[in-house]
């Protein structure tokens, strides 16, 4: 069996000061480091989240990929690239992306937001919200992305108002779904950390 070299905390905290910076050279210095440790699954990880956060979404999708291959239980990238294929319409890809998910303990936060995700694909608006909050309380390893739920929660009242206001207009026209709708609004977003 081989051993795989990891970059040393302090670079990878280096790597994730420069992320939340102004300095804007955080692609480079994640090529660099994956340049000399390209079986490090958190740095396919932090180069897709750096390449979604500045609109490069078909470069980021590969390099999120590679961090799931390289690390199958690296639990929030997983749960990042399927996000991420949902909100580029690709809902049965984040599906599958998501299911070894459920094997995370009961009460994971992240199996309460994929439970959320999960009603959203199917409209069911009332549970996600639901899911969203008791993943949210239970949320204390990664506070970002608690204020991304919210922001999804915020967005769903926008669309459900929306959707009332287009049915009353409509009446009884074609409108798209909800959650389409929902996923449009939110891929221009910065995806969840």
């Amino acid at each position: 069996m081989t051993s795989v070299t990891l970059c040393s905390d302090d670079e990878l905290q280096e790597l994730m000061a420069a992320m939340q910076s102004d300095d804007r050279d955080e692609l480079q210095r994640a090529d660099r480091l994956i340049d000399a440790y390209p079986a490090d699954p958190r740095l396919h990880f932090l180069r897709g989240s750096v390449l979604a956060s500045i609109g490069r979404p078909i470069e980021a999708l590969p390099s999120l990929k590679q961090a799931v291959a390289l690390a199958p239980d690296f639990a929030i990238a997983r749960f990042q690239l399927g996000f991420f294929q949902l909100s580029s319409g690709e809902a049965v890809d984040a599906l599958t992306t998501w299911g070894p998910i459920a094997l995370l303990p009961e009460g994971h936060y992240l199996r309460f937001f994929v439970g959320g995700l999960t009603h959203l694909i199917r409209d069911e608006f009332d549970e996600a919200i639901a899911r969203f909050n008791e993943g949210i309380a239970v949320n204390e390893e990664n506070p970002a992305l608690n204020g991304d739920m919210q922001l999804i929660i915020r967005q769903i009242g926008d669309v459900q108002n929306a959707v009332a206001s287009d049915a009353e207009a409509a009446e009884g026209g074609d409108t798209a779904s909800a959650t389409s709708f929902l996923l449009d609004q939110f891929s221009g977003q910065k995806r969840p950390n």
